[in-house]
């Protein structure tokens, strides 16, 4: 976990809110020199900071609408820091909990530098982020419904719909009339119009995606490496390279791995184990694009099948595949660090 740890006149806290934000501004000192709620307005920030303008930097939790104070910040030149929701522990503790308490423990965390630290993902790219997560969104909605087709014909025991791909419109045609009643014949052509619809937008939305990317130079080679990968297309190396944006921000592959959650986390007191824990800290969409990843490649490539059975020999089917997620994401870290082509040879043997 990284801290802020950077020396400023200034420490201001912002407990921010949809409609309103508090504002707590501490100097060196750690005196209180304002503390105010306001709406939510840019131009109300910005003038009740302008007296401390080049000597403060500016603190927030991290939640759902951050975007908008990072963007203005950034282009004020006003220092800001993101904090990671799940380490700041000192803001959901204490007998009173309030907006006002929150802000001036925000600035106090500031001041002291154990401020935790989240990563600020610059303007320019989150938009299309945002995007494709909304996209694999729509992907596991559309397989809930794939799913739920299936179970239903297990339901009943009715002509086995796992041996046909539903994903295909011409394998879903006369679904429905296998069944006898009609609240079933019902739920499953919605269903079915559903998926159908799903496909529509989840195209279009691929479509939007591969023009929005394929301007950028850096992406094209990056996702060039990631396709000699067995498996990996256009859209889920892209979803890979816009969850990491730059891999040079994590010092090790051990940071890299953690962030991707990729790891187990151990807790430790005096030699002995305190169980799990923290498994939601990390980047929950490079944990599923990864999985995805192994998954994919191991479809594609009878020599990462052979390497598989070799681990089940000594771990379950999961953690074997848990194995082969890491593995890959430590050689997808050193691939975009290097510049340098997947090589399934040193891969396997690593």
């Amino acid at each position: 976990m990284r801290f802020y740890k950077n020396q400023h006149e200034y420490y201001c806290g912002i407990d921010l809110h949809a409609n309103k934000m508090y504002v707590c501004v501490v100097d060196s000192f750690g005196e209180v020199v304002c503390h105010k709620n306001i709406d939510t307005e840019e131009d109300e920030l910005l003038k009740l900071l302008e007296p401390y303008r080049g000597k403060v930097v500016v603190g927030v939790e991290c939640m759902f609408c951050w975007y908008w104070l990072a963007d203005l910040c950034r282009e004020k030149e006003i220092p800001f820091v993101l904090g990671h929701a799940l380490y700041m522990k000192a803001l959901h503790g204490g007998k009173v909990q309030n907006d006002r308490i929150d802000s001036e423990r925000i600035a106090m965390l500031l001041k002291s530098g154990m401020f935790p630290e989240a990563y600020v993902y610059p303007r320019e790219m989150r938009a299309t982020r945002d995007l494709m997560r909304r996209r694999c969104f729509f992907v596991q909605k559309r397989a809930e419904l794939l799913s739920h087709i299936q179970m239903t014909h297990q339901q009943y025991n009715v002509a086995k719909s796992h041996s046909r791909d539903l994903k295909h419109a011409c394998n879903r045609v006369g679904l429905s009339a296998a069944f006898e009643d009609k609240s079933v014949q019902v739920v499953l052509d919605s269903e079915s119009r559903m998926i159908a619809h799903y496909n529509v937008e989840v195209l279009a939305l691929e479509r939007h995606i591969k023009e929005a990317t394929r301007k950028v130079a850096k992406n094209n080679l990056d996702l060039a490496l990631l396709k000699t990968i067995p498996g990996i297309g256009d859209i889920l190396g892209l979803t890979i390279l816009y969850e990491i944006h730059d891999i040079k921000r994590f010092d090790t592959v051990q940071r890299f791995a953690s962030y991707s959650r990729l790891v187990k986390p151990e807790r430790t007191s005096m030699g002995k184990s305190k169980g799990g824990g923290g498994g939601k800290i990390g980047n929950q969409h490079l944990k599923w694009a990864f999985s995805e990843a192994t998954v994919l490649a191991l479809r594609n490539s009878p020599r990462a099948h052979d390497y598989l059975k070799r681990a089940e020999r000594k771990h379950s089917k999961s953690k074997a595949l848990s194995i082969l997620a890491h593995k890959l994401g430590r050689t997808v870290y050193f691939m975009l660090l290097k510049q340098r082509a997947f090589d399934e040879q040193k891969f396997l043997t690593a």
